[in-house]
């Protein structure tokens, strides 16, 4: 990459500085080149001699005059000038300028990639939505968020493992299992009053009629039997009381076993469609970690003696405590309540440890923006653990709003009425979907306009995008209907023919792919790609509207032909990153 190329050049120059005694041994600053704005100032710029101003006590165009004096010659610049304070800009010669096409063409799919494992090491957990419905359209900005971040991750060299949470187990798990129960009674002509609380989607009569056709009457108990003495539901009741009550009764009239198959239904039902949801979506995961597994594999009880052990770790009315507050949490949490039972924060601390034990040099949680609270509380527990809270990173995506026609649609899992991302993606199609929810900055508030998204114009930025892709092949077909033949050799050597604007911006920005997936893998941002493929698109679509490649003159033909090609080799190279398709035709 031509820009680590200059880089290194002026690394050089500073050590020779230092060595001749003309800078002081013990300066320090890091380099850094970025592409200048103004082709007229260049290709590439510095702004060492800046940083070094201050530390050496010397004006920065004397030091940029001397770093300049002293840079290594290389075939591949042409000049170098000092600008402005003190920049140094570097001109590429147009033999390396144009040099981008042939060497796209040749690593064709990798092109823009880091070697595997030359970057560190990440565990990427998503998405991670507990079981207790289908995913809604909300969870599909996260799904999409976090999927192309491992891609572009893995581009930049990362060893990227993706990761979904399982929260098998726990108190929503238990209402989900009895409101299945309550519908399977009510199949069985037992009705004994939905609870305020449970979950009241079409999906939990799905499950109900499933559980039924397997068990028969086996979970089968008379409605009175299941109400009585149950406390008030409703307004006049506590909703939060009588649902705890309601699984209390579940318990003891199926017994450990029919509630476990209840259970087992329930949970194995919404973790298979989950699955073949994000499947579908072009969102898979290496590992779903399942949080009854701590639990059962004793993680969940090595992470609280290891607090025990470290001393962070006090009993107050019952129950057990964690010192949370003294390691920068907003106050102390409970770990095992008075019941005995561990709480949410218990399984929180187990998975963080299995997470760091497995040895990535970086664990990466993607949240919903509602979880910023976890950011302070997960740091304090890698403190009390004795781990570095340096190794975790988080990043939250905002709320996705959804339009159609104009009108805002609502989301409510517990309540049923929702818009199930599998309906979305049957009415957008999934490339729209996944490109819609990564066009914005994560950190921004998304709203997702159904209408656009489904338009075959040009106003649709996916749809402008894969037709330049689309166009590119079209014009291979039409080469196919002629007597002529593209002769990439050709193309190759008559490369200096690519003298037009349309062709110099064409360059400079297929050029810059390296730079944007390096971009995008240091800020987390998969949008900046989004970003650069619209702009990328617009510069083809205005070449194409320009210029003629199939020309008479052989060498001009083939020089635009490898041109074109190039750019759509880029445009498939970064549209797989964010898991959107490039069609050949439209």
């Amino acid at each position: 990459m031509i820009r680590a190329h200059i880089e290194e050049l002026v690394g050089q120059s500073l050590n020779y500085l230092k060595r001749d005694g003309e800078l002081a041994s013990d300066l320090e600053a890091e380099v850094t080149v970025e592409r200048t704005r103004d082709p007229s100032h260049g290709d590439f710029a510095c702004n060492i001699a800046m940083t070094l101003a201050r530390p050496a006590r010397r004006n920065p165009r004397e030091i940029a005059e001397l770093i300049r004096k002293r840079l290594p010659a290389s075939r591949r610049l042409e000049k170098v000038e000092i600008a402005g304070p003190g920049f140094l800009n570097f001109f590429m010669t147009r033999k390396a300028r144009l040099g981008v096409v042939r060497e796209i063409l040749a690593e064709g799919e990798q092109f823009g990639r880091q070697p595997s494992g030359s970057g560190p090491s990440v565990t990427v957990e998503f998405v991670s939505a507990n079981p207790t419905g289908p995913l809604h359209v909300g969870h599909g900005r996260g799904a999409a968020y976090g999927a192309s971040l491992a891609s572009i991750l893995d581009a930049a060299g990362y060893q990227v493992q993706r990761e979904y949470y399982v929260n098998d187990c726990g108190r929503q798990m238990d209402i989900l299992a009895v409101s299945v129960w309550m519908r399977y009674l009510e199949l069985c002509g037992e009705p004994a009053g939905f609870p305020a609380n449970g979950y009241r989607g079409d999906y939990v009569y799905e499950i109900a009629r499933q559980l039924r056709s397997d068990q028969g009457d086996d979970l089968r108990h008379p409605a009175f039997e299941v109400s009585r003495d149950l406390p008030p539901d409703g307004e006049e009741g506590d909703p939060e009381a009588h649902v705890d009550a309601l699984v209390d009764r579940a318990r003891t009239l199926l017994g450990a076993e029919l509630y476990q198959a209840c259970f087992k239904a329930a949970l194995d039902a919404m973790v298979d469609d989950i699955r073949e949801d994000l499947t579908a979506f072009g969102v898979n995961f290496d590992t779903w970690f399942s949080e009854l597994g701590l639990q059962q594999s004793g993680a969940l009880q090595r992470a609280i003696d290891r607090l025990q052990d470290q001393g962070w770790l006090y009993e107050k009315d019952g129950a057990r405590w964690f010192k949370a507050s003294e390691l920068g949490d907003d106050k102390d949490r409970v770990v095992v309540r008075e019941n005995g039972r561990t709480t949410y924060f218990a399984s929180d601390l187990a998975y963080l440890l299995d997470k760091l034990d497995r040895g990535y040099d970086r664990a990466l949680y993607i949240f919903g923006a509602d979880h910023h609270g976890y950011i302070p509380r997960l740091k304090a527990a890698a403190r009390g653990l004795g781990e570095s809270p340096d190794r975790l990173e988080f990043q939250l995506v905002q709320f996705a709003v959804l339009y159609r026609g104009g009108k805002k649609l609502q989301m409510s899992t517990r309540s049923g009425e929702f818009v199930k991302l599998r309906e979305l993606r049957e009415e957008v199609g999934n490339d729209a979907a996944r490109y819609f929810y990564v066009m914005r900055s994560h950190e921004q508030h998304l709203d997702f306009d159904l209408d656009l998204a489904r338009a075959e114009s040009n106003e649709n930025p996916v749809y402008y995008i894969q037709y330049a892709h689309a166009r590119i092949h079209s014009v291979f077909r039409q080469l196919e209907k002629t007597d002529m033949r593209h002769n990439a050799a050709i193309g190759e050597v008559a490369l200096d023919r690519l003298e037009q604007d349309h062709e110099e911006a064409l360059i400079r920005s297929v050029s810059r792919y390296p730079e944007i997936l390096e971009l995008a893998a240091r800020q987390r941002s998969p949008h900046v790609v989004a970003h650069y493929l619209y702009e990328l698109a617009g510069q083809f679509h205005a070449y194409y509207n320009a210029h003629q490649f199939l020309v008479d003159d052989e060498h001009l033909r083939n020089a635009r032909l490898n041109l074109v090609w190039a750019v759509r080799q880029v445009l498939a190279n970064a549209l797989s990153l964010l898991g959107v398709s490039a069609p050949e035709e439209m």
